[in-house]
Parts: C-alpha cells; sequence; structure tokens
C-alpha cells in the first residue's frame, strides 16, 4: 500500500508568526547562495569580489521577492480584490515562484552589473555556479506542500504516494523529488564541476 502524504506545512509558530517549509527552503537557497559564492569568489579570474557576492544577494533577494509577490498578485488575483485593498500588494508572506520572479531576478542582475560596471555574463557565471544548489530547493516546500505532484504510478512502485488534495486517493509519482534530485542536486554538481576551471564568458554565464 503507497505511503499517504501527511506532512504539515507549517514548520513552526511563534505567537502570531507563522513559517513555512516553503519559505525555509528560499532561505536555505539565499544561504546556499551566499556560502558557495564566497567560496567562488576566491578565484580572481572570475571577477567577483567576496563583497560583490554580498550585495548580489541582496539584489537578487529584492528581485525573487517582488516578483514573486507580483505573479501571486497577478495569477491568484483577482485584481479588483488588490485595487479595492491596494495595500495588500505589498504583502510578502504570500507570494509564490513565477516566470515572473525568474525575469525580476534577470533584471536584478543586470541591475547589479550594470551598477558595478561589470559585465552580464561575467555575474551570470557567479550566479549559476552557486546558485544551481538552490534553484530546485522549492520543489522540497512543493512537496511538503503536498503539490505540483506527478501523474499516477503503479501501486507496487515503493516510492508511489497518495496527495490527498489530489482527491483521487490513486498513487502517484512523488515529481517534485524528482525534480529537486535531478534539476537540483545532480545539476549543482555538473555545473560545479564544470565551472572549477576559466570557461568562455558566453559559455560560462549559460553552463557555470
Amino acid at each position: 500500500m503507497p505511503a499517504v502524504h501527511h506532512f504539515d506545512p507549517v514548520a513552526f509558530s511563534l505567537g502570531p508568526l507563522t513559517v513555512r517549509w516553503y519559505g525555509l527552503m528560499y532561505l536555505i537557497g539565499f544561504a546556499l547562495f551566499l556560502i558557495l559564492g564566497k567560496l567562488r569568489s576566491r578565484d580572481t579570474w572570475r571577477g567577483m569580489s567576496s563583497q560583490d557576492v554580498d550585495d548580489l544577494l541582496f539584489y537578487g533577494m529584492i528581485g525573487v521577492i517582488v516578483g514573486g509577490r507580483l505573479g501571486h498578485v497577478i495569477f491568484y488575483g483577482p485584481l479588483s480584490h488588490y485595487l479595492a485593498n491596494p495595500l495588500e500588494i505589498f504583502a510578502c508572506g504570500k507570494a509564490a515562484w513565477h516566470r515572473t520572479a525568474a525575469s525580476s531576478l534577470i533584471v536584478a542582475m543586470w541591475w547589479f552589473a550594470r551598477s558595478r560596471r561589470k559585465s552580464f555574463l561575467t555575474v551570470g557565471r557567479l550566479r549559476r555556479a552557486a546558485g544551481a544548489a538552490g534553484t530546485r530547493r522549492r520543489r522540497i516546500g512543493n512537496y511538503i506542500n503536498g503539490e505540483l505532484w506527478g501523474r499516477v504510478a503503479d501501486p507496487a512502485l515503493p516510492w508511489a504516494m497518495i496527495f490527498p488534495q489530489a482527491g483521487d486517493n490513486l498513487p502517484r509519482h512523488p515529481s517534485q523529488l524528482y525534480q529537486f534530485a535531478l534539476e537540483g542536486l545532480l545539476l549543482f554538481a555538473i555545473l560545479w564541476l564544470y565551472s572549477r576551471k576559466p570557461r568562455p564568458a558566453g559559455t560560462g554565464a549559460a553552463c557555470s
């Protein structure tokens, strides 16, 4: 019999403050970027200092938060609600990762590169090498939340799982974990090893 998903999306509460696992995944991702980015900044050929890593993290956090909140407002609306309650647009506790967050992150990287007179490809090279570790960490949050489950699986599959949120009581693939393992851990290992040595700027920004 496949296991039934029963995880609590709330990690812990402190009075009125509720901390969710999904939010913690973002925090872990930022921390990993900071640690790994500083390791990579020791290579002077990258053109990024330890202070640059700190500042790029700040720019990136603003980009992700603003873009994530914008995506929540646009896609989860309704817009009429936010027009009637405009201050809720700034309720950053309710945010989600959308293409808007990815786009705003790119804009933040471009702005950082422009303000520091650095090549966007140089910035992208470090961001890919250090950021790949946390790129799919949010899939763990999706798994804990019981969302973005996979297609129906063979009940005999040892890791098949029933997601009550699906409403059909059928065993499914935990696709969130697949993505975390393949697009997260495996991709990070490949990019980290690839980026150990100097590469052409364009190749580095796309692949390292």
